[in-house]
């Protein structure tokens, strides 16, 4: 099965748009609202004094509805328009965070938070299929994995100018208005970013074929389409040791993603490196986001050029720089923020270039045959479900070993994708 449809089969196609008008700022609104769950909602907790522990355990269970969004991914055929439907998401997704500023105001801030959140992710997840199949249908094999590095460089832009430019406001302002008016700020900003992504995208975003009509279209029938969809999926030979390969990909680096940003702001005293917010979005926002835009885009080219199974071992162990970066400044506890700087640069090209083989993995051996998009969203819910699980112990892992340990064990956490990866069938797998 196809994502959802924008125009008939039969309809006189309308003139290509080139990708670069819209991939980047497709996958810049991809990334936005994941990373507002992901990341900024974790600094937003730390600044107002959440522990580690609850902070890596709710933002990590917010990240579910990434790792389900497969199963509603058949029934979004009912909507008349693929395009509208990034639309509609887009928009609510802003709304949502938006709400969240206000929320912030409030007593009973907490809680508002998580379920505004909540919402958020609902609505993200639900975008990141319809965009995907967007994708999926208007590129071919090679263009896929061109572009994959523009696709990756600007859904993970968002984390950058989330922990840059928005957590540089955000220390400027807590030093001025207060932690809650600071933050109140830097959601309002995000709601209104996607509010012009969605608006921007009523146009830019291309037209795709209809593939179900007329009787297909029902609930009922879409219904079975999923049980087609689930069986096909998992008759695939060589499917479990596929999904368990995706799961371990991001073993590191979702414990990475929680706790790394909070080791950078606390005190030395407890093993961080005593970072103020301001300072952590300077490192982000300038060495770190070149170093990734340019690991991305040439993990993308990289790839398209040797090919994805020649390719494949070095994503890998490109993907586990970060791993040893944190490990280094752990022992290090470098002052120098220029040294500092130099190391998350090597940590984010080593994830922008690392983060293009499980993409293209899960797009080109698992999402081939009848239901493309529907597997490529099976594929990538799994990869999240293994993103969520290891995020979500972090926090408890971390507060148990303390840092410099706890970057070991993730060192150690990255070793199983890379046995597992000698093992691996990367070329189609037949329905």
């Amino acid at each position: 099965m196809s994502a959802m449809n924008d125009v008939p089969a039969t309809a006189m196609p309308a003139p290509r748009r080139h990708p670069l008008t819209w991939v980047p700022t497709l996958y810049l609104a991809q990334g936005l609202p994941f990373y507002a769950v992901a990341l900024v909602a974790g600094q937003m907790l730390k600044s107002m004094g959440v522990p580690n522990e609850q902070i890596a355990r709710w933002t990590g269970l917010l990240g579910l509805a990434w790792a389900f969004k497969a199963l509603w991914s058949p029934f979004l055929e009912l909507a008349p328009s693929r395009r509208m439907a990034v639309v509609a998401c887009q928009v609510i997704g802003g709304a949502c965070l938006a709400l969240v500023a206000l929320a912030l105001q409030l007593p009973l801030w907490f809680g508002l938070c998580m379920a505004l959140l909540a919402c958020v992710a609902l609505a993200s997840s639900t975008h990141d299929i319809v965009a995907d199949g967007i994708y999926i249908a208007s590129l071919d094999a090679r263009e896929q994995a061109a572009y994959a590095g523009w696709q990756g460089a600007f859904f993970n832009a968002a984390k950058f100018l989330s922990l840059g430019g928005l957590l540089i406001l955000a220390g400027a302002l807590e030093s001025r208005l207060g932690v809650t008016s600071a933050w109140t700020t830097v959601f309002l900003l995000l709601g209104g970013a996607m509010a012009l992504l969605g608006l921007y995208h009523v146009r830019a975003l291309p037209a795709t074929p209809h593939t179900l009509t007329g009787s297909a279209r029902n609930v009922r029938a879409i219904g079975a389409t999923l049980v087609d969809v689930l069986k096909t999926f998992f008759a695939r030979p060589g499917i479990w040791v596929a999904i368990l390969f995706i799961i371990l990909f991001r073993a590191g680096e979702g414990q990475i993603q929680s706790i790394g940003p909070l080791f950078l702001r606390d005190a030395r005293a407890v093993g961080g490196l005593g970072l103020t917010t301001s300072e952590v979005g300077w490192v982000y926002g300038t060495v770190g986001t070149g170093a990734f835009l340019a690991g991305s885009i040439l993990g993308g080219y990289f790839t398209a050029w040797l090919g994805l199974k020649r390719a494949l071992p070095f994503l890998i162990v490109a993907m586990n720089l970060p791993n040893a970066v944190f490990w280094y400044l752990s022992e290090a506890q470098p002052e120098s923020l220029t040294l500092i700087a130099g190391a998350l640069g090597v940590e984010m090209f080593g994830y922008g270039f690392g983060f293009v083989g499980v993409i293209l993995f899960i797009m080109q051996v698992l999402a081939s045959g009848r239901y493309q998009a529907a597997h490529y969203a099976l594929g990538t819910g799994f990869m999240q479900l293994g993103f969520v699980l290891f995020r979500t112990i972090s926090g408890d892992i971390q507060a148990a070993l303390g840092y410099r340990d706890f970057f070991v064990w993730v060192l150690v956490a990255s070793v199983p994708v890379l046995v597992l990866s000698r093992f691996m069938r990367i070329e189609p797998v037949p329905e």
